[in-house]
């Protein structure tokens, strides 16, 4: 292995250039998959190392994992054709033998919402252990700001003297910025932050990245402000979509369509739009925004008290969509009681085939509780378990015997829902509209009872 530390940067230029650096990505999943698959497209021989051994087994079977990401398929029979990516459950049979290793491991929430580095600390240990001298670690992970410098640099080191960062290894952050559904577009074309513990890893980081990325790559000053950098994007939104959410709510009372609302005032220049919906779920914002709200906590608890209260709005849209669909049986007549009740799409966000943190899951217990039966139709989840439920293969069975329809996740197939459709295959035709892809003006036309979140009274 190449000692890339001690290096200058034309020899490490040289390196890349011949394909003789090597790398390792830890945890191949969502986002370290098509990450690892970019370094291995551009010439590097890259292994991917992962706990979970049906996915690696598959993977070097030839079967790519996230169909829900465009134009990785192509780019995964590539470089598994030119031996140019593996993955393997072992890594202590990688980690000595790798130049660059990068860790793009799942950082949750406890039920307190306490952020969890239990992955990120483990494999730290592990590197400890296993790191050679002269080597790079790249942390994709978003992290609250600090942890890199206070936590994971002491557990790599140890205590024992044989790693030191900044002079025998180098450590810094890339956090990666890209969503779901549509990662090689995001990779292709969002910039980069780069920090680390000194300057001259910055640089090696630097030098890496522009041959394996086409993006700009911006400077930071440290770790913790590219982490911060990373968490104040997602927050803002989490922010701002609660705003959103509140507004909608405020605007059902009054008859004013929040829609109509959003598109007029996004022609105002300034204006970044968001939309309202059943709530925030997926990976990212709901758990940026308590890693933010930790990392305050230990400074002053008195502070973002808006990120707080963002929390408190996003998490309470679930039980405002219930609202919703009690409205819609008062008027129709119907006890919501042993009612069946059709829920169309579970994933967090539209076109993907992921269902973490997603807002669907609070609804269907709420439903649950009000004794009602729930269907589940999802074109990503066809015929299989979500939440202890068998989901439907088709919509046409699925929506015969529905008392009510709710429409959790805007997937492109849903916005082409015929209200007229509904009516004649429901058994009560109820619709319940959280994410504004049905005409409510075309839904009353039809005879449905609509509700729309947002939308005001016709």
């Amino acid at each position: 292995m190449n000692k890339i530390i001690e290096m200058e940067l034309s020899e490490i230029s040289n390196l890349i250039q011949s394909g003789k650096l090597k790398v390792c990505v830890i945890g191949i999943g969502r986002i370290g998959l098509p990450t690892a698959l970019s370094f291995a497209n551009s010439g590097l021989y890259t292994v991917g190392v992962d706990i979970n051994p049906t996915l690696v087994s598959n993977i070097n079977s030839g079967i790519f994992p996230l169909k829900d990401e465009p134009g990785y398929d192509a780019i995964f029979e590539n470089v598994l054709k030119d031996k140019k990516f593996s993955a393997t459950t072992k890594i202590e049979n990688i980690v000595p033998y790798s130049d660059v290793i990068l860790l793009s491991l799942p950082t949750p929430m406890d039920q307190n919402n306490i952020p969890i580095y239990s992955a990120l600390k483990s494999v730290g240990k592990q590197l400890h252990d296993l790191l050679t001298p002269g080597s790079m670690v790249i942390v994709e992970s978003t992290v609250e700001p600090g942890f890199v410098e206070d936590e994971l640099v002491s557990i790599i080191q140890g205590s024992d003297g044989r790693l030191e960062a900044g002079k025998n290894f180098g450590i810094g952050v890339c956090p990666e910025t890209a969503n779901p559904g549509q990662i090689l577009n995001d990779f292709e074309r969002l910039p980069r932050l780069v920090g680390a513990t000194d300057e001259k890893t910055a640089n090696i980081i630097t030098k890496i990245y522009k041959h394996v990325f086409t993006v700009d790559l911006i400077p930071m000053p440290d770790c913790k402000t590219a982490n911060a950098v990373k968490l104040t994007t997602n927050v803002f939104r989490d922010i701002n979509i609660a705003f959103v959410n509140e507004l909608a709510i405020l605007f059902e009372k009054i008859g004013i369509d929040i829609m109509t609302v959003l598109e007029a005032a996004k022609t105002k220049y300034n204006f970044q739009v968001h939309y309202p919906g059943a709530g925030v779920g997926g990976p990212c914002l709901p758990v940026n925004s308590y890693q933010m709200l930790n990392l305050a906590k230990k400074i002053d608890p008195n502070l973002l008290s808006i990120v707080k209260a963002g929390r408190i709005i996003n998490e309470s849209m679930p039980q405002h969509v219930i609202n919703l669909l009690k409205e819609g049986f008062l008027e129709s007549g119907k006890n919501i009681v042993d009612s069946e009740i059709l829920i169309l799409g579970v994933s967090y966000k539209p076109d993907v085939k992921d269902i973490q943190l997603t807002p669907a899951e609070p609804i269907i217990e709420k439903l649950k509780i009000l004794k009602c039966k729930v269907k589940i139709y999802d074109p990503y989840f066809k015929s299989t378990d979500v939440f202890g439920i068998k989901t439907e293969h088709n919509l046409v069975d699925a929506l015969s015997n529905a008392d009510a329809v709710i429409i959790i996740t805007a997937h492109k197939e849903f916005h082409d829902l015929d209200p007229l459709f509904l009516k004649t295959r429901m058994k009560t035709p109820i619709l319940i509209d959280s994410r504004g892809v049905v005409n409510q003006h075309a839904a009353k036309t039809a005879g449905l009872v609509f509700r729309g979140l947002g939308r005001g009274k016709i």
